[in-house]
């Protein structure tokens, strides 16, 4: 949290008070640090080059599409990872080098592919044998040659949430990896396909290694039986799925992630795409809101804030843990309560925490949600007919608003009464 800290009594984003964020642009919104951004890029792309590995990493767009902090990572060399056109047209508009996007996901359709294929991106992801014989076509139909990695599904279990586990033989994605050396050959069969890297991507928010070795080794595996019979394999996409800390967990140092990298799939001699997303985002964005009412149940205290479940579901969704700070800086004889922190949303589900030890807090006092610039914006909905809220980046003493609130005019302009009904 370094780059939120408290400095003369309030809570920071790097050298701007959120203080002063709120009074202009209003709350709920969402603050993200461009420093903490690019640190944290450094710190992965720096472990990876360290270990002696041939990297490239495509920032996963799922985690935070916004324009501005895709293009704060593209400063940094950084490609992209997209998994629908709208998120190839936002990397291409925020400057990302077309031949280091990978598009990946399960489900991409003939225009997204004619789409990809147009702004000559780096590699198509294929998922499924009908996916396969969709791009073979596109590319066919384009005069195109595409390069081609096969995700394969290792069978391994990566130990997090079940909703963002994607590696066990039981879910939607990738191929089963007994299955990969005859999907392989269907491949090098197909026109304007160059099937010539293995993906593999076995879940988010990992805190734990081990079953990154274990798929990285099934992988190397796989690579040799495939040179074997006679494919030249030269990229290995690894995924992302590097945990951070939500500030309960004990995530690991991308430097003994490098290690497992370098120790399991380091001498194959290929070039190693990394896709890290919420390692990135997360750390670097807070949910920023104001408390509306204090509310003292018989059995606990509400707190009652104007940000909602529509604006961060993470809580709702996954049962997510994010650490809550007051932007007043306790003192250190301050007394603390027990509160739920609630939005105004008309579900249960609308709770961000649950029995949270902290100052005493009052109507009006701001506090933030922490660790959400991943998952955060990019899952956001207009439920209960709320509008969208506002984004802005810092950099050292200065902010600016990078995605603007929308408005219930805005919200009500996309819609229409139907023909009959406007008499």
């Amino acid at each position: 949290m370094s780059h939120f800290a408290y400095q003369n009594g309030e809570l920071h984003a790097e050298g701007v008070p959120l203080s002063r964020i709120a009074a202009a642009v209003g709350t709920p919104v969402y603050v993200y640090s461009e420093t903490a951004l690019t640190d944290a890029y450094r710190r992965f792309a720096g472990a990876l080059a360290d270990a002696g590995l041939d990297a490239r990493v495509c920032y996963a767009m799922k985690a935070n599409s916004n324009l501005a902090v895709v293009r704060a990572l593209a400063a940094c060399g950084a490609g992209a990872d997209v998994v629908s056109g709208g998120e190839l047209t936002r990397a291409l508009a925020a400057g990302v080098d077309p031949a280091e996007i990978v598009f990946s996901g399960v489900g991409k359709t003939a225009d997204e592919m004619r789409q990809a294929i147009a702004a000559g991106i780096g590699q198509f992801n294929v998922e499924s044998i009908p996916e396969l014989d969709r791009l073979s076509e596109v590319a066919a139909e384009s005069s195109a040659t595409v390069n081609v990695a096969v995700r394969v599904n290792p069978d391994v279990d990566a130990d997090t949430h079940h909703k963002i586990s994607t590696g066990r033989h039981h879910d939607k994605f990738g191929i089963e990896i007994d299955r990969a050396r005859e999907v392989y050959a269907h491949a090098a069969a197909l026109s304007g396909i160059t099937p010539n890297a293995v993906a593999v991507h076995i879940g988010s928010q990992l805190t734990d290694l081990s079953p990154f070795r274990a798929a990285f080794i099934r992988v190397a595996a796989l690579v040799h039986d495939l040179r074997a019979d006679g494919h030249e394999i030269t990229k290995l996409d690894l995924g992302g799925g590097l945990g951070i800390e939500y500030g309960h967990q004990s995530p690991p140092d991308p430097r003994d992630y490098a290690a497992i990298v370098a120790d399991t799939v380091g001498d194959l001699g290929c070039i190693l795409v990394f896709e890290p997303g919420r390692y990135l985002a997360g750390p670097a964005g807070v949910l920023l809101t104001e408390i509306i009412y204090i509310k003292d149940a018989e059995t606990r205290s509400f707190a009652i804030v104007d940000a909602a479940m529509n604006d961060l579901v993470r809580p709702a969704m996954y049962d997510a843990h994010h650490e809550i700070l007051p932007v007043r800086e306790p003192g250190t004889d301050d007394h603390t309560h027990s509160y739920d922190i609630v939005g105004p949303v008309c579900e249960t589900g609308d709770t961000f925490a649950t029995q949270r030890d902290l100052p005493a807090l009052t109507a009006g006092e701001l506090v933030v949600i922490r660790d959400a610039g991943a998952y955060g914006a990019v899952m956001a909905s207009g439920y209960n007919s709320r509008p969208l809220i506002a984004e802005v980046l810092v950099r050292g003493d200065s902010y600016s608003v990078v995605r603007v609130r929308q408005d219930i005019a805005t919200m009500l302009a996309q819609e229409s009464l139907a023909d009959w009904q406007s008499e």
